[in-house]
């Protein structure tokens, strides 16, 4: 008995040792602290396969991977000098803050084009594939083996036996359902592909809990699509318990692109464990509008949290709104304060969340954030049409965000993401028109109603509050 005591006070001890000398973030290692005292051995045994950040030396090898795939894939950094001098429109201390994120530069001359349905999505993507000639790269947190699923693998197919030069990249767990059957074919087509942490690796592999959430396509290096649709029929409003499926995605044309580009060939340099070789991945781009676009990029291998920066520091700066489209939402003690103390100095600060949950605990979760925010003027919608999925943030008049990471801590600190950011007033325009439409089709949270939850649901919502940072 007293054996059996020692070694439970010894791993309570080790584990908080390991998890005080980890984090850097205080709600993360408060939750995996209270699971470590409820379930001591269990409690340690998630902590070492779900918990534990990336290595140092994995670190290294990964930017050394990335700099040399770079390199060698003939991406040298010319082109975005070449784009042109000057500077997007926008508030000056922004600006400032985003040319200092690092591998992020904002340039010009880009057309972006707004999608808001995976209907249109699907459609300019398999467009722009079925007109490729030199190579196809995709990659995807979910690629699902069902009918818009096969649809997509059909036409990879058929363009890797052309002879264009076609890549996919998907997450281990995100893909899970991705069968092996219909990954063999598109490889012996002539398709390379690239999975991130495979799912046999999974359960002994303390990387597990670090996805590649991010979702982008790059044809020809000419034309890229990133935003909030992955590769399934769900997405399509064909699963019966979600129905309609709000999204927004974005297709790019410009210099802009090379940064999708840039960021595939970091991403399977690092799963691959060899760079790509060969030229043609950076054609020198049209300048096809006059839209600024910044690429930002997001990830646990990096020493900065870019996307949550820049998130904070355009809510800081906002004089009239802030919107925000999420499907979760969960805050450190940072953008918390950003969105209250604009809400208290008169701006208007709108959150639009799904009414149809995918998630009982997280969902949970975000309710427990509301009722500090509500107080302090910020308003709450919950979209009735359907289930919403875009993650979008509109800021004054002349700065949008799109992109794969949600407004919650998954997203901010532990997922790879991507988010581009838009300087451009009728792309602004335009986002702002879908959220209104979207407003329509929502039901505000009044403060008075929900102030007066009984306890129960309170304390419940608290719970799933603490131990949403480990989901």
């Amino acid at each position: 008995m007293n054996g059996c005591l020692l070694l439970l006070v010894l791993v309570v001890l080790q584990g908080l040792t390991v998890i005080l000398l980890e984090f850097r973030y205080p709600s993360k290692t408060v939750a995996w602290l209270l699971v470590l005292f409820i379930f001591p051995i269990l409690g340690f045994i998630m902590y070492v396969l779900l918990g534990r950040r990336f290595a140092h030396g994995l670190q290294r090898r990964r930017r050394q991977k990335a700099e040399k795939a770079y390199e060698e894939s003939g991406g040298t950094g010319e082109s975005v000098d070449a784009a042109g001098s000057g500077r997007p429109e926008g508030d000056p201390r922004l600006l400032r803050l985003l040319a200092r994120l690092p591998g992020s530069r904002a340039v010009p001359g880009n057309d972006v084009r707004i999608l808001t349905n995976a209907e249109e999505t699907y459609g300019a993507i398999l467009e722009a594939m079925e007109q490729a000639r030199d190579h196809i790269h995709l990659e995807y947190y979910t690629v699902r083996d069902d009918g818009i699923g096969r649809v997509f693998l059909s036409l990879l197919e058929r363009k890797a036996r052309e002879g264009v030069r076609v890549r996919l990249l998907y997450d281990g767990i995100g893909s899970h359902t991705l069968s092996r059957s219909s990954l063999a074919k598109l490889s012996e087509a002539g398709a390379e592909i690239g999975c991130f942490l495979p799912p046999l690796l999974a359960f002994v592999d303390s990387r597990i809990n670090y996805r590649n959430h991010r979702k982008l396509v790059v044809v020809d290096g000419r034309i890229g699509f990133l935003g909030g649709i992955n590769i399934g029929d769900e997405y399509l409003g064909k699963d019966p318990k979600l129905g309609f499926w709000r999204d927004t995605h974005m297709q790019l044309r410009g210099h802009a692109v090379r940064e999708l580009q840039r960021t595939f060939l970091i991403d399977w340099a690092f799963v691959r464990r060899e760079p790509l070789t060969g030229g043609g991945f950076f054609p020198e781009p049209d300048r096809a509008g006059s839209q600024w676009v910044q690429m930002i990029t997001s990830g646990p291998d990096g020493r900065w949290d870019p996307i949550l920066e820049a998130v904070v520091a355009a809510i800081h700066t906002a004089r009239r709104r802030v919107l925000i489209a999420t499907p979760y939402f969960s805050a450190d003690n940072g953008l918390l304060m950003a969105l209250k103390l604009a809400a208290l100095s008169g701006v208007e600060v709108t959150v639009l969340l799904p009414g149809r949950p995918d998630s009982r605990i997280v969902y949970c979760a975000t309710l427990s954030y509301l009722k500090e925010l509500l107080q302090a003027g910020v308003r709450f919608y919950r979209y009735q049409k359907g289930f919403l999925h875009a993650k979008v943030m509109v800021v004054d008049d002349s700065f949008a965000s799109v992109g794969t990471a949600n407004m919650d801590m998954r997203s901010f600190y532990t997922n790879f993401e991507m988010n581009a950011v838009i300087f451009d007033r009728g792309t602004v325009d335009r986002l702002m028109k879908d959220f209104e439409d979207d407003l329509e089709n929502s039901e505000e949270i009044e403060r008075e109603v929900f102030l007066a939850r009984p306890r129960w649901q309170r304390g419940k919502e608290l719970l799933c509050r603490l131990i949403s940072p480990l989901l």
